[in-house]
């Protein structure tokens, strides 16, 4: 005891002790709270790579998947198709896919792909990001005798190839962007992960 009666070595117990118990209650309440800020297994599951199986896509089909909450087209050209592609680069903004953000580098080529057969596409539109309907040839439309098939967005008219190529005087300003992707075999590609990554 000091001279004001007060125990030293208690009052030492009794601060410890209160230290003790506050960082616990503290570390209680922390815990949730931090890992209320993890993303959830569903949001981790929407950045991942997706698998896809283009078995029994036919020619002239288009299929969609989901990823990072974008649609992603995957359509299925014929040699009729592709030659198509090389007629319309006088009508096109950006024939070469010179701009590089697009497109990865790997797909830089007339068909905008790894397999010309297949066009990997995220379907929406560069203008103000509508989707744009498929439009085949041979679907019935009022896009001109010209139209060779694609894609038109009906927000604002923009036009673009089975290439994803962007026509020119239309609002959007560059191509369909192309995904990070590769081919796991003849008939899977995985959407998400760049050719020769793992």
């Amino acid at each position: 005891m000091n001279k004001d009666g007060a125990n030293l070595s208690r009052r030492r117990f009794l601060t410890a002790a209160t230290t003790v118990v506050g960082a616990v209650g503290t570390a209680f309440v922390g815990v949730p709270f931090i890992a209320s800020m993890q993303p959830s297994a569903k949001a981790q599951a929407a950045g991942s790579a997706v698998e896809v199986d283009i078995s029994k896509l036919e020619v002239g089909q288009r299929m969609t998947v989901e990823w990072r909450g974008k649609p992603i087209w995957i359509v299925r050209r014929d040699d009729a198709m592709l030659a198509d592609l090389k007629t319309l680069d006088v009508k096109l903004r950006d024939p070469a896919s010179q701009v590089a953000e697009q497109q990865p580098a790997y797909t830089q080529n007339p068909h905008r792909s790894i397999k010309a057969e297949y066009a990997v596409l995220i379907g929406i539109c560069t203008h103000l990001g509508c989707s744009p309907s498929y439009v085949q040839k041979t679907d019935t439309h009022n896009l001109g005798n010209d139209w060779k098939g694609g894609f038109f967005c009906p927000c604002h008219g923009s036009r673009f190839d089975l290439a994803g190529r962007v026509f020119q005087s239309v609002p959007a300003p560059t191509n369909l962007v192309i995904p990070p992707h590769k081919y796991l075999s003849d008939t899977k590609i995985l959407v998400g992960v760049d050719q020769g990554e793992a």
